[in-house]
C-alpha cells in the first residue's frame, strides 16, 4: 500500500510539472513573407508590371477632330497650375497619392497617366497594376504630347562625362543576403499589407535620384542597371552596378541589399521608376535615377540600334516622343497643334 501511494504522488507530481511547463511559442511569418508569397502567387513579379506599362501617344487612340482620348479614363498627376496651364482633354487633375481613389472612378475603363516626363506617372502605375487596375503611362508625358511642354525632356537629354561612368568591364557576380527587409503594416492579410505599403509607397516624394549625386558617390548605394548585357557593353555603366534584367524578380530578392539605398536606372527613368516603387512596396529603400541614361549618354543612344536604344532616346526614331496633340487650357480653349 505504501508503495501504491509512493506512485501515486510522483504521478501526480509528474501532472503538475507537466502543467507548468508553458506553451510552446508559436512562431508567427513575417510581413515580407506573407507578402511576397501572395505577390507571386498573384502575378505580381516585376514583369508582370512592366509588360506594356507605357504607351507613346503616336499608340493611342486619338480623336483627330478635339484631341480626347476616348479609350482611357485620362490621370494627369502634375500640378494644378500646370495641368490648367494646358492637359488632354477631360483629363482629370489628381495628386500621386490620391490616384487610387481615383481610379476607383473610372468605371472600368482602362487608365493612362499624364505627368511632365512619364517617371511619376510610371510610378503611379505600379500602384494601379497591383491593385488590379489596367493602367499605362504616357510614354515620355506630356512633353511628347505638344511641343509646348517639351522642355522639361529637352533640358534633360544630354551628354555628360564622369569618372564614375565607366566603358569597360564584366557585371558583377550577384552577392547573396540572407536577410530581407522587415515590414510593419500591423497586418496579417497579405492583401491588405499590400494595399498598406502601396499607399504608403504613393506618400514618399524623395523617390528621384539626380544624376550628379548618383555619379558623384555610387558607393553609396546598391546600383541596379536594368539593361541587357549589349547594352551594358555598348553604353557602359555606374561604377560598381549589378546587371539584373533578366533576374529582378521575387525569387532572386536575396540578391539586393537590404541595408542600402538601391538605386535603378535604365533608358528614360521610366522602367526605373516602376522598378523602384515595386521594390519600395516590398520594404527596400530604392531610388530611380532621373531621366536615366538619357541625361548622360544621350548622343550615343540616340544614334545605336542597340536594344533598338533609338526608341528609348528622346526624340530618337521610333521614340514616339514628338508627338502633335491639341490640348486644353483651364478656360476649355483648345490650343491647337504646331502649323
Amino acid at each position: 500500500m505504501k508503495n501504491l501511494w509512493k506512485l501515486f504522488l510522483v504521478a501526480v507530481l509528474a501532472l503538475g510539472l507537466a502543467g507548468c511547463k508553458e506553451d510552446p511559442v508559436e512562431v508567427q511569418e513575417s510581413e515580407f513573407n506573407l507578402l511576397t508569397t501572395y505577390m507571386k502567387a498573384n502575378n505580381l513579379d516585376l514583369t508582370n508590371l512592366t509588360g506594356s506599362f507605357v504607351i507613346a501617344g503616336s499608340g493611342i487612340n486619338v480623336n483627330t477632330t478635339d484631341f480626347s482620348v476616348p479609350d482611357y479614363y485620362v490621370l494627369d498627376i502634375r500640378s494644378k497650375a500646370d495641368y490648367d496651364l494646358g492637359h488632354v482633354k477631360n483629363a482629370v487633375n489628381v495628386t500621386l497619392a490620391n490616384v487610387l481613389e481615383e481610379a476607383a472612378k473610372a468605371g472600368g475603363k482602362k487608365i493612362l497617366v499624364v505627368c511632365y516626363t512619364g517617371q511619376t506617372a510610371s510610378r503611379a502605375v505600379a500602384a494601379l497594376k497591383l491593385m488590379g487596375y489596367d493602367a499605362k503611362a504616357l510614354k515620355w508625358g506630356m512633353a511628347s504630347w505638344h511641343a509646348d511642354f517639351a522642355g522639361k525632356w529637352t533640358s534633360n537629354a544630354v551628354d555628360f562625362a564622369s569618372p564614375n561612368w565607366v566603358t569597360t568591364g564584366a557585371a558583377p557576380a550577384m552577392p547573396t543576403f540572407t536577410t530581407f527587409p522587415t515590414l510593419a503594416t500591423g497586418q496579417t492579410d497579405p492583401a491588405k499589407i499590400l494595399e498598406s505599403r502601396v499607399k504608403t509607397m504613393l506618400l514618399n516624394t524623395a523617390w528621384m535620384e539626380t544624376r550628379d549625386n548618383a555619379l558623384a558617390n555610387p558607393g553609396n548605394y546598391f546600383v541596379i542597371n536594368y539593361w541587357p548585357q549589349v547594352s551594358w557593353d555598348a553604353f557602359g555603366h555606374i561604377n560598381g552596378a549589378y546587371r539584373f534584367m533578366e533576374d529582378l524578380k521575387i525569387d532572386n530578392l536575396k540578391n539586393i541589399d537590404p541595408a542600402k539605398t538601391c538605386l535603378v536606372y535604365c533608358y528614360t527613368g521610366q522602367t526605373s521608376g516602376i522598378t523602384s516603387a515595386w521594390l519600395e512596396v516590398m520594404g527596400y529603400n530604392t531610388k530611380s535615377l532621373g531621366f536615366g541614361s538619357n541625361r548622360i549618354v544621350y548622343t550615343q543612344l540616340k544614334g545605336s540600334d542597340v536594344d533598338k536604344a533609338k526608341t528609348k532616346a528622346w526624340k530618337g526614331d521610333g521614340s514616339g516622343s514628338g508627338n502633335n496633340f491639341g490640348y486644353y487650357d483651364a478656360a476649355g480653349t483648345l490650343h491647337a497643334p504646331v502649323q
